[in-house]
Order: structure tokens, then sequence, then C-alpha cells
């Protein structure tokens, strides 16, 4: 595909966002963002994807004109699908999947869902199962199974609603979904038991072709009518996909965002622990890759909130000789070490000052270790997303695994992935990364991290 200018959709559990990404060098050239807001009304909380729709619409529209449009790519995150009626609309809204409905007939739905040696998918609460969002979905409404004629994951219900073609992608497929085994990559026994083996729509891979835009998308945006869609990624995987086009394994991926989630590739063979939300992801060719993660950026929300303070060496070495330690977990439903309580070890810095911030990143740096040690990591540690501008954070991550730590320059590392699906693998070549290693007189760094690590397993305080 010969494609100089891709408007890549990256829709975040947080914000919503239209990039376009020039091919060339794989820079963002424009971007526009909105928050990925939660509608609270009947019948349950659901993303309000009209208002993203408008949005999207009006910024391919302004960036066809301002810049030309060649090629359209679509990244979301996981944990989401839409149920799609036989006239192409909703046929319900798009449940949030941090609402707690679905919780109520886990005992139902855990009674015939797979097993975890079957999918690599964990047993999650709330919706972050999609197949525990449809079972409720349809006990909630029993003449919703009935009006459903197709079922797409979440990336491809923007590149229907583009198109009119239906699809899955094998990526999204495999995000603790519980519908697809990514061993024998094909649909796990749960379609069947949820009665939807004709409704679920065709996986596809990443980079395939859904077709040109629908006349009346064209019309709306002014964009060429044969513009080509891509089936679409999920964005964990779109962050994942440069690396494993450049690099030689075994090296390890961490996604930021709203999740941390850590991908292993040609790592040490691990026993994947379910309970310590570890899971099998699907990259875009097709392939598994063992995974963990927690909500590090929500976690860093609660914490730090808009109160953050600029850090310098001196008060990054005076908390790693003195602390204090933040311990897990901050969000008690999700990551490494569910159920615990978060609490302070040592006196809990006010808000706004630096040595907050810094106990912070060194928290967050300390989760993400956790989940990399889950997963068998070997090898350099690319960071993309928010948390590659932390320098705190990275620098923990180095010492806490004594890693080389990479950094892209460009932090979208979403975007420049998804933007891939549409150029020639040449273009990886074009990323600029920055390479963080702490050196080795840092020693308290790493002293810092065995004191965390031992307060973890003891569940005691500690003397500094």
């Amino acid at each position: 595909m010969n494609a100089t200018h891709i408007a890549v959709i990256d829709i975040g559990k947080t914000n919503a966002k239209l990039a376009l990404v020039d091919s060339t060098d794989l820079s963002e050239i424009a971007v526009v963002t909105r928050p990925n807001t939660v509608l609270q009304a009947p019948p349950y909380p659901h993303f309000d994807v009209e208002a993203i729709w408008e949005f999207l619409l009006d910024a391919l529209k302004e960036f066809g004109v301002q810049h030309g449009i060649d090629a359209i790519s679509v990244t979301t995150h996981g944990a989401c699908g839409a149920l799609i009626a036989a006239d192409g609309n909703l046929a319900a809204p798009i449940l949030d999947y941090e609402y707690a409905g679905p919780d109520a007939v886990s005992e139902a739905y855990d009674k015939i869902r797979p097993g975890f040696e079957e999918t690599g998918s964990p047993r999650l609460p709330m919706g972050l199962n999609l197949g525990a969002q449809i079972y409720w979905q349809f006990s909630q409404d029993p003449g919703l199974r009935d009006r459903t004629a197709a079922i797409v994951t979440y990336p491809q219900y923007w590149g229907h609603r583009l198109t009119g073609a239906l699809a899955c992608d094998v990526s999204s497929l495999g995000c603790h979904t519980d519908l697809w085994n990514p061993d024998e990559t094909r649909f796990s026994s749960l379609v069947e038991q949820l009665g939807i083996s004709g409704k679920m729509a065709k996986p596809r891979r990443a980079a395939d072709v859904l077709g040109p835009l629908l006349p009346e998308i064209a019309d709306r945006t002014g964009l060429e009518p044969n513009t080509p869609v891509l089936c679409g990624i999920h964005d964990s995987n779109a962050s994942l996909l440069p690396h494993i086009m450049r690099r030689n394994p075994p090296f390890s991926v961490v996604s930021t965002g709203t999740w941390v989630i850590a991908m292993t590739v040609g790592g040490t063979e691990v026993s994947l622990d379910p309970s310590r939300d570890t899971l099998v992801n699907v990259n875009a060719l097709g392939a598994p890759v063992p995974s963990a993660r927690f909500m590090g950026g929500r976690e860093f929300e609660i914490i730090l909130g808009s109160q953050s303070a600029v850090c310098d060496d001196d008060i990054l070495f005076a908390v790693a000789e003195n602390g204090p330690f933040l311990m897990p977990a901050v969000i008690r439903e999700s990551g490494p070490f569910q159920g615990r309580h978060h609490r302070w070890i040592g006196s809990e810095p006010e808000p706004g000052t630096p040595e907050r911030s810094v106990a912070l990143s060194f928290y967050l740096a300390m989760m993400t270790a956790e989940c990399l040690t889950l997963t068998g990591h070997n090898g350099p540690i690319v960071v993309e997303g928010p948390f590659a501008a932390n320098s705190e954070y990275c620098t923990m991550l180095s010492a806490a695994t004594k890693c080389r730590v990479i950094t892209a320059e460009n932090a979208t590392g979403t975007s420049q992935g998804a933007a891939m699906l549409a150029v020639s693998s040449d273009t990886v070549s074009m990323i600029k990364e920055t390479a963080h290693r702490v050196s080795d007189d840092h020693e308290l760094l790493t002293l810092y991290a065995e004191k965390w690590r031992n307060a973890v397993r003891r569940g005691s305080e500690l003397a500094f």
C-alpha cells in the first residue's frame, strides 16, 4: 500500500484521539483528542460513541483538507465489543467494562467459561472479560441475542461505521475475552456455549483492508471514496508491532496508559499465573505473547492527581535512601497483587511534593518489574506511552530489572504501530529511541528495589 499520510483512530479508555502519521518517519503531524466519556444512563453505563463519531468525522475532514489522508487505521482499548443489529446499527449500547453489573451473574458464567489453559485469559472482575459482558447483556435483555446479527471487536466497530464491513481482529480477540483459543488460532468453546457461533464476525489480521469508505462517509469527510480502511488492532499490540518487526528476541515491550501491559517476546518459558493478572495476548501476526498488567495510569491519577512536581537527582536519591515506599495495590481489582490495600511505609509525602512524585514513579516501576518477571522477561525493555517521558520511572525500572530501558522519542507507540499496518516494514527503522541505563554506582536504587520486594513478600514494615 502506497500511503504517505495515515489517519489513526486511537480510542483509549480515557481519551479518544485522531492522529495523522507521516509514513516517511512515523511522526505525528497532527493530533486532536477528546475525553472518552461514559454515559451514566440506562440500560447501563456505556460509551458515548455518537459523540466520538462526530468528533472523528470532523477531524478526518479537517486533516483531509489540511494534509490529505491516504489510508485510515484503527486502534482501541480491549475488553470491548459491539453487538450489531441487522440494520447495521448497535443492537445495544457498548458497555463500559468498569461497570460491575456482570459480577451479578459471575457464578453462572463461570460454569460455562473455558479454562485458562484453553484461552490464556484470566477470570477478571466487572466486564473485563468480553465473554462475561455478552453473557450478562443477554441475561438482562432476553431479546438481545435474537436482535444481534453480528458481534465485532472494538477496533472493527469503527471500521464497520466507516466501511460497512464486519470483522474481528485476532489481537482484540486475544485480549482476555474468553472467546479465543490462541494456541489453535480459532474461537474458543465459549462461542458455542453462548449461542453466538453464527454471529461472531470473521477473524482478520490487523493489516487486512476492510474496504473503502462508504459513500456517505466520503461525502461527509470530503475524503476520496476509495480511501482504504485497515482492519485495526488492540492498542497494546499496536505498541508491540514495531518492535516485533525490528528486534531480535528476547525483549519486552511495556505499553503504558490507563493500563500498563508488559509483553515479553522470546523470554524464558514460564507458567503464567492467572490469579496475578497474567494472560496470553495475541500479536498482530496472530502469535501468542505472554503478558501481565496493572492499571498503572489510573493509579498515577489517584495518587498524584493534577499536583505534579519537578524532580531532580537529589530528590530521587534521597527517596531511594530514606523512602518512603508506596506498597500495592492502589487499584486492588487488577494487577500482580490483587486484593491488597495500598499503604505507605514511611511518612506519606504531601500532595504536590517532588517526594510524592518520585515515590509514586518508583512504585509504578516496581509493579512493572514484577509484571516482567511473571512473563519470563529477558533482554532490553521498551517503554511506550506516557510513562516513557517519566525519567524516575525509567531509571528505577532499569535498576530493578538490571536491564537496558529504551524509550521512543515519540511516546505514542499505539499510533505508530497502527499506522505501520499501512506502510512498508522498512519504515520501522525511522523510529528514534533513547536508552536509559542506571550506572553501577547507583546502588541506592537497586537497594530500594530489594527493600520494596522484601516488604511485598513479608507484608511488614521496613527499617531504613
